[in-house]
C-alpha cells in the first residue's frame, strides 16, 4: 500500500490548511493512520492519530484546532487545520500502522507566514 499526501502550501497566521492522505488501497487494512510533522532541524512529533474504529488523540500543541478524519470509502485520511501559527511550519507526514509494518507517505510541506 502506499501513501499520498497532499494539500499542504503557504497560508498565513489564522488561516487553514486541509490535508489528505490517499492510500492506493483499504485504509480498513490499518489498525491506525496518523499524522506527523517535522520542522526543520526537529525530530518528527505525532499531530494526530485516528484508529480504525474513529477514535482519535492529538498532540497538545494542535488540540483544539486540527481535526483528523477518515473516508474509507475514498480511501482517505484528512486534517484539517485551523487558527494556524507559524509554529505549524513543517513538513507533514502520513502514517499507517498495520499488525505487521508501518506505511509511511512523502512529506508535504506547510509554511506559516505573514
Amino acid at each position: 500500500v502506499q501513501l499520498q499526501a497532499s494539500g499542504g502550501g503557504l497560508v498565513q497566521p489564522g488561516g487553514s490548511l486541509r490535508l489528505s492522505c490517499a492510500a492506493s488501497g483499504s485504509i480498513l487494512g490499518f489498525n491506525n493512520m496518523a499524522w506527523y510533522r517535522q520542522a526543520p532541524g526537529e525530530q518528527r512529533d505525532l499531530v494526530a492519530v485516528i484508529t480504525i474504529g474513529g477514535g482519535t488523540g492529538y498532540g497538545d500543541s494542535v488540540k483544539g484546532r486540527f481535526t483528523i478524519s477518515r473516508d474509507n470509502a475514498k480511501n482517505t485520511v484528512y486534517l484539517q487545520m485551523n487558527s494556524l501559527k507559524p509554529e505549524d511550519t513543517a513538513v507533514y507526514f502520513c502514517r499507517g500502522a498495520t499488525n505487521r509494518a508501518i506505511y509511511w507517505g512523502q512529506g508535504t510541506l506547510v509554511t506559516v507566514s505573514s
